[in-house]
């Protein structure tokens, strides 16, 4: 099975990497030694770290490969499934550590303590490690190192949980909608014109992609549809064979009979990835939108997954990608139009790019309703 999984990643890369050239890498070279790795790997975790290893000669964020049980993991996302609770984040410094990323409420993690911010490190005797399912009611062994330095090491037991909504809106203050996206999935289109539908035209939308990974293409495009004209261009992909195909918004956006007129601001980080940079992009260019936060992670080559032999799963970048002015942001990201100051340690609960999101709105707003100036 080894030799089946590593043939058909090699394989894959090979003949479908958008860049025929692969970056330059001797793709013959790299199969003469990372296969005996492979073959020779005792499990799931050892195999994909070899298949990793190969895929990284390639410097593409997109291109990986998933273990199986990871790959389960990503399938079950939206059912009633057994979770720790935590949301990690390679940290890319050091195999085998991840970064957690988030909490969810009520989860075993959450009853254990476990903080946002703490390093899980998974190479320690015993410990889990993502590449083994997780099962309900069967404990799992973490190992943490607190931002002291302080190691934990914790016995949490999985539990079924129902799936977290991929979309949620928050109205809780006045004139403003926060719409939280964390991944766009399909029907994303048809609920982001659900809420729009349902709101006075002068709400000011917040569409938070902070830590989105992102999704299907065209939900991306279904989006934007929602805020911009109907046959706009906003990209341009080239394909592997050179192909080039001009992206342009399709239209239509749920309940909506035209893009709606309401000011909006767009949340992002370095976690926001792919199709979470392209609509912040778009939306930035056409002057629709503000976008306000970090840096984000610049991995944003068109990819498709294939499934490996194993159950695992390759995800390779299939086509280039430009924006309708021009800019490749692979390894570039998104720059914000406004950056917001750090939150103070000593104040828990602060969101400081939502607080200057909002303001900004308020401020274009106000501009827009001051009295000419008389001659």
């Amino acid at each position: 099975m080894n030799q089946r999984v590593f043939d058909r990643v090699w394989s894959e890369v090979r003949g479908q990497y958008y860049d025929p050239g692969l970056h330059g890498v001797d793709w013959n070279a790299a199969r003469r030694t990372y296969r005996p790795r492979a073959l020779a790997a005792v499990d799931d975790r050892a195999l994909y770290r070899v298949l990793g290893d190969m895929l990284a000669l390639l410097d593409d964020d997109h291109a990986g490969a998933s273990a199986p049980a990871v790959a389960r993991r990503l399938d079950t996302a939206r059912q009633p499934r057994a979770v720790i609770g935590v949301t990690l984040r390679a940290e890319p410094a050091v195999t085998g550590v991840y970064v957690i990323d988030r909490i969810r409420e009520g989860s075993p993690a959450e009853a254990a303590g476990v903080a946002e911010g703490w390093r899980l490190d998974t190479t320690a005797p015993g410990a889990w490690f993502p590449e083994i399912d997780v099962i309900e009611g069967r404990p799992v062994t973490l190992t943490f190192v607190d931002p002291d330095g302080a190691r934990r090491t914790l016995a949490v037991t999985p539990r079924i949980m129902q799936p977290r909504p991929p979309f949620t809106a928050d109205l809780s203050r006045p004139g403003v909608a926060v719409l939280r996206i964390d991944v766009f999935d399909p029907g994303l289109g048809d609920w982001v014109g659900r809420q729009l539908a349902s709101l006075p035209s002068d709400t000011d939308i917040v569409l938070d992609l902070r830590g989105n990974p992102g999704g299907r293409l065209l939900e991306a495009d279904a989006v934007l549809s929602c805020f911009l004209p109907r046959d706009l261009a906003w990209a341009t992909r080239t394909t592997r064979a050179g192909r080039a195909i001009v992206l342009r918004t399709a239209g239509g956006c749920g309940d909506l009979d035209a893009p709606a007129p309401n000011d909006v601001a767009v949340l992002v980080d370095a976690g926001s990835r792919s199709a979470a940079e392209l609509t912040p992009a778009a939306l930035q260019e056409a002057g629709r939108a503000v976008v306000v936060g970090e840096q984000t992670a610049g991995a944003v080559l068109i990819s498709q997954d294939t499934r490996l032999p194993d159950g695992g799963r390759l995800s390779l970048s299939r086509s280039n990608f430009v924006t309708a002015g021009g800019v490749r942001l692979e390894k570039r990201g998104v720059t914000p139009d406004l950056t917001p100051p750090a939150p103070e340690a000593d104040a828990p609960g602060q969101d400081p790019a939502l607080d200057l999101a909002i303001a900004a709105l308020a401020g274009a707003r106000q501009v827009r309703a001051a009295p000419a100036p008389s001659l």
